[in-house]
């Protein structure tokens, strides 16, 4: 289908806007968004169209929508961040878009090509700039969602799909900031199988895995550890990260196959450590072999890498009623070194070798709705 040619933009009135946040420190995740969103709604007869940016408003769905029914719902997430002068600047968002892609094709849902959904998130950024903070270490989230909007009980494909942006000051994913987090292994609870949904961006896997969530957040732990569903003993991801574990002088994380998400930190991790000099292995590691480690030494650090939390180094493991510390509870060198390096390109405070950050302050509002 061809892209929508213009995004038609109103402003909020100003009873419309909403109070920004003043204290940078309280911003925590998800729990503030700005004054405008973007919208654009697909049929078979019109294609993409409708496609605008208007004042933030509850959504209208039929009460017999798809999406609320049988979850034909992809979502993304990625940020955008300001520099030290005042420059606005998006990290690798074609990834996002390639990933949207990729989940709208798993549930069978109508996608968004890259041109759309570019100039949907630039624009809306732009229009909404002033939302994004300029206290160190927060940024601007932005949640690009795709739905089956058809107003029809019946498990098929929609033929109708909504596709909007809302984005939102953000500071720390975690409470403690980047200080090292305990996860909990689960061996009962499983979060996907080869063939299933576990590689796209969709709310049903989020949803499938509260339960487990639950129970690590009573035992003390922030978040769960999972194992791969058939034998209970492959190392996956951790429930909002991918993983990885310094082992010797080897990063090692389990590899894409299907029942993980292919997250853009994740590869960026990739990237930067063989960058560095140092050795990346993608290959299956057992809990058991993750037990071993720590206890023979040679596991030194582990973290987790994703959107939300960038890094999130991991202190402590949960299993079968064992709590076991790794590297002494402490920030690990690698997390430490990768957190700081990575958070300074997506700041423009160090220089992007990769060609990963596109700064976008200096676009015109209007081009960018016309598609020129």
């Amino acid at each position: 289908m061809a892209c929508p040619q213009r995004i038609v933009i109103r402003r909020a009135r100003v009873n419309q806007l909403r109070p920004k946040p003043t204290d940078s420190t309280k911003l925590g995740f998800g729990r503030y968004f700005s004054d405008h969103f973007f919208a654009t709604e697909f049929d078979r007869t019109n294609g993409w169209h409708l496609t605008r940016i208007e004042p933030s408003r509850p959504l209208q769905l039929d009460p017999a929508a798809l999406c609320l029914h049988y979850g034909q719902e992809v979502f993304e997430g990625l940020k955008a961040y300001r520099g030290q002068n005042d420059e606005i600047q998006l990290f690798r968002w074609q990834r996002n878009a390639e990933r949207l892609r990729n989940s709208c094709k798993r549930l069978m849902m109508e996608t968004v090509e890259e041109e759309i959904f570019g100039r949907a998130i630039k624009t809306l950024v732009l229009l909404d700039k002033d939302w994004i903070p300029k206290a160190s270490g927060c940024s601007l989230y932005i949640r690009p969602t795709l739905i089956a909007t058809d107003p029809f009980l019946g498990v098929r494909p929609g033929d109708e799909y909504a596709f909007y942006v809302i984005v939102g000051p953000v500071g720390s994913y975690y409470a403690n900031g980047f200080a090292p987090v305990p996860i909990w292994v689960s061996d009962e609870d499983v979060r996907a199988v080869k063939g299933g949904l576990g590689e796209a961006k969709t709310a049903a896997n989020y949803a499938h895995s509260l339960c487990a969530q639950q129970k690590a957040v009573k035992l003390g732990y922030s978040q769960v550890l999972w194992l791969d569903a058939i034998e209970h003993r492959w190392v996956e991801e951790v429930g909002t990260s991918n993983v990885f574990f310094r082992i010797e002088d080897e990063i090692v994380t389990p590899p894409l196959a299907g029942t993980i998400l292919p997250g853009v930190t994740r590869d960026s991790v990739i990237q930067i450590c063989r960058h560095w000099g140092m050795t990346v292995v993608e290959r299956p590691i057992s809990i058991d072999e993750i037990v071993e480690g720590v206890q023979t030494g040679k596991l030194r650090e582990a973290f987790g890498t994703g959107t939300a939390a960038v890094i999130s180094p991991i202190g402590a493991l949960g299993i079968k009623g064992q709590h076991i510390d790794i590297g002494k509870g402490q920030c690990g060198e690698i997390s430490k070194r990768l957190y700081d390096y990575l958070t300074r390109i997506q700041f423009g405070q160090e220089e992007d070798i990769f060609g990963w950050v596109e700064r976008i302050d200096h676009l015109d509002l209007e081009s960018l709705a016309c598609g020129e």
